[in-house]
């Protein structure tokens, strides 16, 4: 396969083109209601990444690791009269949302193509993302965590501390944790960097870099 057809862009069934810098956002829990509402869990305590477009893209939900099919049931009814399992989504799909909004811990929405229940219930599961270019602009010294992951560390002194992989929402603040590329014997193959000012001197998207008031041996 050429480079070329390796960037052709994933195209869904109605002609909308999944965009390059999709990022995922919450998860379909369920369906809510009977006039094909869903409930999306967000990944976020502040869900405004939903909020911010009507235009979601939606992926299968993925196999947990080393998940397996549970047996048949042993059949009891005579043969066609069980009801049909639900269908489920099976490829990327767009979604036009029509309304959402915030009920307690999930977002309840409604949106075009989803007309009853089994509409709804088909997407039970399904990833669901946004385009990263939707996003509202954050306010000063404010990052959305997608855009610190791939980020590398330093201290004060210019000693590499780590690539950020992941962020830890610890409550009162968030921690980053970056791994250590080829660690000494003896240093941790990872550090747990609380995100504050108190530690964090300067955040830089353009030179994909964060400086640190941190230590080696921490």
């Amino acid at each position: 396969m050429n480079d070329r057809a390796a960037a052709s862009p994933l195209v869904l069934e109605d002609g909308v083109v999944w965009p390059d810098d999709a990022v995922e956002v919450g998860r379909v829990l369920d369906a809510w209601g009977v006039k094909g509402g869903i409930k999306v869990l967000p990944f976020s305590t502040d869900p405004q990444a939903l909020f911010c477009t009507k235009k979601w893209f939606l992926r299968p939900a993925e196999a947990a690791s080393g998940a397996v099919a549970r047996p048949a049931a042993r059949r009891t009814a005579p043969a066609g009269t069980e009801p049909a399992a639900p269908a489920r989504l099976s490829a990327p799909r767009f979604l036009k949302v029509r309304q959402a909004r915030e009920q307690g811990d999930v977002v309840v929405v409604t949106a075009e193509g989803l007309e009853d229940r089994n509409d709804a219930e088909a997407l039970k599961g399904a990833r669901v993302f946004v385009s990263r270019s939707a996003f509202p602009t954050p306010d000063e010294d404010e990052f959305y965590w997608v855009d610190l992951i791939g980020l590398d560390v330093v201290n004060r002194e210019g000693q590499p501390l780590g690539k950020v992989v992941d962020l830890l929402d610890t409550g009162p603040h968030c921690v980053l944790r970056c791994a250590v590329e080829a660690p000494a014997e003896g240093t941790p193959a990872e550090r747990l960097i609380p995100f504050v000012s108190a530690y964090i001197d300067s955040v830089s998207l353009a030179d994909k870099r964060i400086v640190a008031d941190w230590g080696l041996d921490y």
